[in-house]
């Protein structure tokens, strides 16, 4: 479950890294508007996965609709460009 504490709270810090521990997001705020997060490094290895695997999703959603407009190329052809 997610936490919101006031950035004050951080002068007890361990009280804060417990909540991160056991809630997973602690969310901390200054003068009662969103302000940091904070996530244990696992579920920060974890976001930096899916965001590279959406820009990959991305980048290969976009050459396929290239390909679609601009048509594909055959295997000879990538082996050329390769230099194959």
């Amino acid at each position: 479950m997610t936490s919101i504490k006031p950035i004050s709270d951080l002068r007890n810090y361990n009280e804060v890294l417990k909540d991160v521990d056991t809630n997973g997001l602690v969310y901390l705020t200054r003068n009662g508007n969103g302000a940091y997060g904070i996530l244990t490094i696992n579920e920060i290895d974890e976001y930096m996965r899916l965001k590279a695997l959406h820009g990959l999703l991305s980048d290969l959603d976009r050459a396929k609709q290239r390909a679609e407009r601009e048509g594909w190329i055959s295997e000879e052809e990538m082996d050329q460009v390769m230099g194959l």
